[in-house]
């Protein structure tokens, strides 16, 4: 069965909004998407080593500020250049208003 650590409360992501969190020594970027759904993801681009969570959430993608690679929060895959390369995304629950996140990456990639 997989493990799912608790990150934060849900509350403390607006809708359409960011947040790093370190989940044993793993650093993550959960995002409320505007879907309503909630997401994560390594929190480091894989074209240059900057933190995805301080770049802006538009739908369900999270641009790098750095240099502008989106990247879909649901598989990990860029969809521009200049990241050619998929980062780690992590199953989510959402329970009692609470986000929980398996540090076992759903889409295989690994960092």
């Amino acid at each position: 069965m997989t493990e799912f650590l608790r990150a934060c409360a849900a509350d403390e992501i607006a809708k359409g909004a960011a947040l790093a969190v370190d989940l044993d020594g793993t650093p993550i970027v959960l995002v409320h998407a505007e879907d309503d759904g909630f997401y994560a993801a390594y929190d480091e681009c894989s074209h240059a080593a900057v933190a995805l969570s301080e770049g802006e959430v538009d739908g369900c993608t999270l641009e790098c500020w750095l240099h502008g690679s989106r990247f879909d929060l649901r598989t990990g895959e860029p969809s521009g250049l200049p990241a050619t390369e998929p980062v780690p995304v992590y199953p989510v629950e959402v329970r009692d208003g609470d986000v929980y996140v398996s540090l076992t990456p759903s889409n295989g990639v690994t960092r």
